[in-house]
């Protein structure tokens, strides 16, 4: 199925869950990441159980450390 990533059309499996696509696209295991589907924002604790629907917009913030 199609998402949008951060704004690029991405494909996906069709049972994909936030905790899947993290682990598939962002090297950590998490930390220092936060995601909102549809502009709603996503506890960690929700990544493993909320799946995604076709069309779902998802951004992905990382942290950095600087200054």
């Amino acid at each position: 199925m199609e998402i949008k990533l951060n704004g690029q059309a991405t494909q996906i499996d069709a049972t994909c869950s936030v905790g899947q696509l993290i682990s598939e696209f962002y090297e950590s295991s998490g930390k220092g990441i936060a995601v909102a589907v549809n502009q709603f924002v996503v506890p960690k604790s929700d990544w493993p159980h909320r799946r995604l629907s076709p069309n779902d917009h998802i951004t992905i913030i990382t942290a950095t450390q600087g200054g």
